[in-house]
């Protein structure tokens, strides 16, 4: 049998329209994210997201690991949204004797956009965020490798790094003047802006309980999974079930930074990395 995840694109584009279609005939029913995880692109997310799926208290959206109706769907409503989740009754048939049932998505882009996390606040009342950070020079450096792939960009690592700040400005006054405004660059070509954790960190305890947000390093995740895993699981109130195996997920073999290229972005990163071990509390993984 074929699985979803390895089905022709054609049937999978098939799957997700009758999918959506029946999501909004049933969309009262259905369930909204208890839980969302916000980022970061190219931080691991997968790896986490399918992680966390595993445990049987938590169910993710119908067809896809994340629907992007905070960032670049917000116009098609929330019974949309609401679409892409479970019926509630049958989640909790589901999850019986494993807690929950907690609905969640993960999207790389809402932590970063400059509307998302306000209208998850007013949208998802309650809800918890969390956010897998990644040392931003590597960070930027996977995103590039990620958008050539994609067919996102076409210039060198060094030529978009260049090319940024031109790409990005005005977008963001842009967006938040026409909110149905999708800039192609600011999601697309943020390679050191998104890397800028605090600043996104910041409106995220303005708009939230602090208590709401959890942090964690893609470092320590991938290097010692257990823990990390144990932590996001108290922070969600579940029993503590562990998935099979910890893999990593949508890894791109890469050819190594120029290191005076490194040393440049590191550089730069740091003075937002000292305001982030402020505001967090504990050093960042990648600068311990």
């Amino acid at each position: 049998m074929i699985s979803r995840r390895d089905a022709p694109q054609w049937a999978k584009e098939a799957g997700r329209a009758v999918s959506r279609g029946t999501g909004r005939l049933t969309s009262g029913a259905r369930m909204l994210p208890d839980f969302l995880l916000v980022g970061t692109q190219r931080g691991g997310t997968t790896s986490l997201f399918r992680a966390l799926a595993e445990h049987p208290g938590i169910t993710g959206p119908n067809l896809h690991k994340g629907v992007h109706y905070f960032d670049v769907h917000y116009d098609r409503g929330l019974s949309w949204y609401r679409g892409h989740f479970p019926i509630r009754a049958a989640a909790r048939r589901a999850t019986d004797g494993a807690g929950g049932p907690l609905a969640f998505e993960s999207a790389g882009y809402y932590m970063h956009h400059p509307l998302a996390p306000a209208r998850i606040a007013r949208d998802l009342p309650g809800v918890k965020l969390l956010a897998i950070l990644r040392d931003p020079v590597e960070r930027a450096y996977s995103a590039h490798k990620h958008e050539l792939a994609r067919g996102f960009e076409t210039e060198p690592f060094e030529r978009a790094l260049e090319l940024e700040p031109e790409r990005l400005a005005g977008e963001v006054a842009k967006i938040q003047a026409d909110p149905a405004y999708l800039s192609h660059s600011h999601r697309h070509h943020s390679y050191v802006d998104r890397g800028h954790y605090v600043e996104q960190l910041e409106t995220l305890f303005e708009l939230f309980p602090r208590d709401n947000v959890l942090v964690v390093f893609a470092e320590d995740f991938f290097s010692d999974p257990e823990p990390c895993h144990d932590r996001v699981i108290e922070f969600l109130g579940l029993p503590r079930r562990r998935p099979a195996a910890f893999e990593q997920h949508n890894a791109r073999p890469r050819s190594p930074m120029p290191q005076d290229v490194r040393n440049r972005l590191t550089e730069h990163f740091a003075s937002y990395d000292e305001r982030l071990a402020a505001l967090l509390g504990e050093v960042p993984a990648w600068r311990r």
